[in-house]
Order: structure tokens, then sequence, then C-alpha cells
């Protein structure tokens, strides 16, 4: 009886690990492991990231443009796309917001860099998303809301007029630019001829 019970068991746990729940969870994980794996590789090739990115919105766009419809997703993805780009423009602690370590005002300040609320690759990401769910959606006529398409477009540039000004004013009043080219960097033979001016002579 304890070896049936004992066998009971053992053939209980083989069938609930070889269940379908499973199976599917365990070829969840190592899809999204081989997943995150090739996103991880494109990490490096900002230029190649960004140019895929451009080829979505131009099939996006000719997509919209031949059904002459889903304009409400559209404009769904411009107000979506806009978000992102304050966050990607935006410090990652706002000094209006709370006390943290200050952005440098003065050429004799300390240097610190930029860094951003929304990191450059979470950016790319999330707009390459955005698209090819947009994308997707463009094939469900259930998203295709009627719509005045001209006054959304009047409405979003609008809004992006109002949005990118409030931000340059928010940079000109922190002395801060988002922009990791131009930007001085610290020259250590500089600063070591520098120093050695300044130097009393006897």
């Amino acid at each position: 009886m304890e070896t049936t019970a004992a066998g009971g068991a053992l053939g209980g746990d083989e069938l609930a690990s070889s269940s379908p729940i499973t199976a599917i969870s365990r070829w969840t994980f190592a899809v999204s492991q081989r997943y995150q794996y090739f996103l991880d590789k494109t990490v490096p090739h900002i230029f190649y990231r960004w140019i895929a990115c451009l080829a979505l919105l131009f099939f996006y766009a000719l997509r919209v443009y031949f059904v002459q419809g889903f304009y409400i997703v559209t404009y769904g993805l411009g107000i979506y796309m806009l978000n992102l780009l304050i966050g990607f423009l935006s410090p990652q602690v706002d000094p209006e917001i709370e006390d943290g370590p200050t952005l440098p005002t003065r050429g004799s300040d300390e240097f610190r860099p930029f860094v951003r609320r929304l990191p450059e690759f979470k950016f790319w990401y999330l707009i390459t998303k955005a698209f090819c769910i947009a994308f997707v959606m463009t094939f469900f006529s259930m998203f295709d809301v009627p719509v005045f398409w001209p006054i959304l477009l009047f409405y979003w540039l609008l809004l992006f007029i109002l949005t990118m000004k409030k931000q340059i004013l928010h940079m000109i009043k922190y002395k801060y630019v988002p922009l990791s080219f131009g930007k001085q960097r610290y020259d250590g033979k500089r600063a070591a001829s520098a120093e050695s001016a300044s130097l009393p002579k006897d």
C-alpha cells in the first residue's frame, strides 16, 4: 500500500510538471529570454535602430494613407510619442520638484553629465513598440472611428507647440541642454596647463 501511494504521488508530480500550463509557461519564459537577448544585442547599434524605427513609421504612414482611416489611432500615437519626447528631453531629477544634484550653471562648476528621465534605448523601444501596435490596430475596423482629421492635426500641433515651449523655457531657466554633442568635456591637459599658469612665479 505504501509503495502504491508513493508511486501515485510520484506519478502525480510528473503529471503536474508535464501539464499544459507548465509547458506553456516554460515556453513563454524561453521565448522572453531569447527576445531579451536579441534586444540587448541592439543596444550599441543606435543608428540602425533608428533607421528601423523610421522604416516602421514610413510603412505605418503608407498604410494609413491608402486605407484613408484610423486617424484616431494616429492621433493617440502622436500624443503618446509627445509624452515620450518630453521624458527624453527632461532631466531625471526635476529641480522644480525634487532636491537633488543641481545642473552646472557656470563654467567653473563641476561637470555633471545630463541624465535623462527616459533613456535613449527605452525611448526608441517604446516608440517602436507603439508603431507596431498601431500598425496591427489598422487591420481591425473597430478602431476606425470616423473623425474629421484636420481638427485632430490642428489640436496635436497646438499641443506640441505649447508643450515644447514649456520645455524650452524649462531648459533656459535651469540652463541645460539635453543633447550629447557639443557639450564641454573634461580635458586633463587643458586643466593641467590652466593650473600651471595660475601658479605664482618666483
